[in-house]
């Protein structure tokens, strides 16, 4: 693996919202957009580098927990803490979807690679599977013991990764409707997972201030960065080469194969 020489910096500081910023994504294709939710029931979409937002979406009732985009940014989509999730089109800019089913608050979001599918998780301990064309479920999947944090799409969209309270990490089969494999390395709540860009590796983020490297081939676990702090999300470079893992005040690069720390910036997010 390649040596991480550049360290990071601030490019940017802002006011997104009148309350709390709960969530964020950026746009998968271009990485010059950005999303955000907040207390204030708000959705607001940025350019990147600009100080004030150019669409500002509203329609919820409660405050945003989760947002994401679409991978060819036409599609925006929001959970609220209510248990609701809009869907927006950005060039009519208008909502196009309300999605309801969930009886608890939406706690992560995901669009499919390349269909027309949304994945939602609830404090409900669901995942459910949406027809973002059509207003209805069309599965649910049910075996996580807590509320699911984090969920992602695989990069193939034939798996998802969930990762919840319960500290279990599943890799759910869409082509059967079931899990596939259950990991049970962290010692506490899993707030986020993210797949490797490339390969058959997935990062998982805790509470228990660990970042676990999985292997989906062999479905065993790769290595372990310790002590990082209670993290909060976790992000691959473009590259896969190293993983963005934010911690409170700081952002922290990883490494696998050995497990390293190649960076540690402090930040004022809290």
């Amino acid at each position: 693996m390649a040596s991480i020489t550049k360290r990071s910096w601030k490019l940017q500081e802002f006011v997104a919202h009148n309350a709390n910023v709960n969530c964020l994504a950026l746009g998968h294709k271009s990485g010059r957009v950005m999303v955000t939710g907040g207390d204030d029931k708000k959705v607001n979409l940025w350019a990147v580098g600009k100080q004030s937002c150019f669409m500002s979406l509203s329609g919820h009732t409660t405050p945003i927990e989760c947002v994401q985009f679409n991978h060819v940014e036409e599609l925006v989509c929001a959970g609220s803490r209510g248990g609701a999730i809009k869907v927006w089109d950005l060039e009519a800019a208008k909502l196009v979807r309300t999605l309801t089913g969930h009886r608890d608050g939406i706690k992560c979001v995901d669009f499919h690679p390349y269909g027309d599918f949304l994945a939602s998780g609830s404090g409900d301990m669901t995942i459910r599977i949406w027809d973002s064309r059509k207003k209805g479920c069309i599965f649910t999947y049910s075996g996580h013991k807590g509320r699911v944090n984090s969920l992602k799409f695989s990069p193939d969209g034939q798996w998802i990764a969930s990762g919840g309270e319960d500290a279990s990490l599943k890799i759910w089969d869409l082509r059967v409707g079931r899990v596939l494999k259950e990991f049970k390395d962290h010692s506490n709540s899993i707030t986020c997972v993210e797949f490797h860009p490339h390969e058959f590796l997935l990062a998982s983020g805790s509470i228990d201030r660990t970042v676990n490297f999985s292997d989906l081939e062999n479905f065993n676990l790769v290595s372990s960065e310790h002590n990082l702090g209670s993290v909060r999300s976790v992000c691959f470079n473009p590259d896969g080469e190293c993983l963005f893992t934010g911690v409170r005040d700081y952002l922290k690069v990883v490494g696998w194969e050995p497990n390293r720390l190649y960076d540690s910036e402090p930040t004022t997010w809290g």
